[in-house]
């Protein structure tokens, strides 16, 4: 398999990384302290019992919802194979998506159906990556009767908008969430979900197929560190300065001739009006996300980072268009 990802490559980490979605005012300064203080001499208690209290008490739902993963994609991978189990045999999926949800499909064999009425397996992300928008399937995709993933990474980094789902339809579909891109620690993996309501026995069977220990003591650090008020309320605040750095990033794409789509949340997708040299950029520090596996050629996305980034990303696009 190979993994087309953002982030740090065979050349190491980028000094001015556009290619990621982390929050770019991190790290959560708590969330750090929690997780450079968690005692990974022990471990931790193979139930997660305090841990899934404190989130079920962040999201008001019953613990026994509370479905603990190593990361999203290896959820991705063990819901999937749950649903095979349980006879499924068709997956809907978005348009545009993250690939392990295809990826997941193909290595257990699904049909990939564009009638979500004929799935036994759906996936939703609000905002959707790459494009950082509303689905415009949410609605009718939930209402499926299928078991519904709906993916929110992003949903503690959005900057405008709001879930196309209302309160009581996110009770009936599953909500999975990933904050360590919000946290500014994507290092370090570890996941939840929320199983809809009155599928308690679903729940417990996707605790049986996990593996024994799926978080480690610093996931268990973040994910508690997560929920508390130190981190929501320095989250909160990034917001407000994520939402600054965009408007200046929209408008520094704009003056070099890029085309950038809609977007909710801190990142875009944009095509700029030359083909870009990818490696003669990654050369200078830069890097920035080719949106051609998620099935959109000739875009990239750009995530949102600070005023230095964007100077280092203009001058250089600017000596590309003077070389060229």
């Amino acid at each position: 398999m190979t993994i087309t990802h953002g982030g740090p490559d065979a050349q190491g980490v980028p000094r001015w990384d556009f290619s990621t979605n982390v929050n770019a005012c991190g790290p959560c300064p708590s969330a750090l302290n929690a997780v450079q203080q968690a005692d990974a001499r022990h471990y931790p208690d193979p139930a997660y019992t305090a841990l899934r209290e404190s989130l079920a008490a962040f999201h008001a739902v019953d613990a026994a919802r509370i479905v603990l993963a190593g990361s999203a994609s290896e959820f991705i991978g063990r819901f999937t194979a749950w649903v095979a189990r349980e006879g499924g045999q068709q997956v809907w999926l978005p348009a545009l998506a993250y690939g392990d949800y295809a990826h997941a499909a193909q290595a257990w064999q699904f049909e990939v159906v564009h009638d979500p009425a004929r799935a036994q397996l759906a996936w939703l992300c609000e905002p959707s990556s790459p494009l950082g928008q509303a689905e415009p399937m949410a609605q009718r995709v939930a209402a499926s009767g299928a078991p519904v993933v709906l993916d929110r990474a992003y949903e503690p980094l959005r900057l405008s908008g709001r879930c196309s789902l209302d309160p009581a339809t996110l009770q009936g579909v599953w909500q999975l969430w990933t904050p360590n891109k919000a946290m500014g620690l994507t290092g370090v993996r570890g996941a939840y979900a929320i199983a809809p309501e009155r599928a308690g026995a679903e729940a417990r069977a996707l605790d049986q197929l996990a593996p024994s220990w799926p978080l480690g003591a610093h996931a268990v650090a973040l994910l508690g560190a997560w929920v508390s008020p130190a981190a929501q309320d320095w989250l909160a605040l990034s917001l407000q300065t994520l939402r600054g750095w965009k408007r200046e990033q929209l408008d520094l794409l704009a003056e070099l001739g890029w085309q950038a789509l809609p977007s909710e949340a801190n990142y875009v997708c944009a095509a700029p009006r030359r083909p870009l040299d990818a490696p003669a950029l990654r050369a200078t520090g830069i890097k920035l996300r080719d949106t051609t596996s998620f099935g959109l050629p000739s875009h990239w996305r750009l995530g949102v980072l600070p005023p230095e980034a964007q100077r280092a990303l203009g001058q250089a696009l600017a000596h590309a268009e003077v070389m060229q």
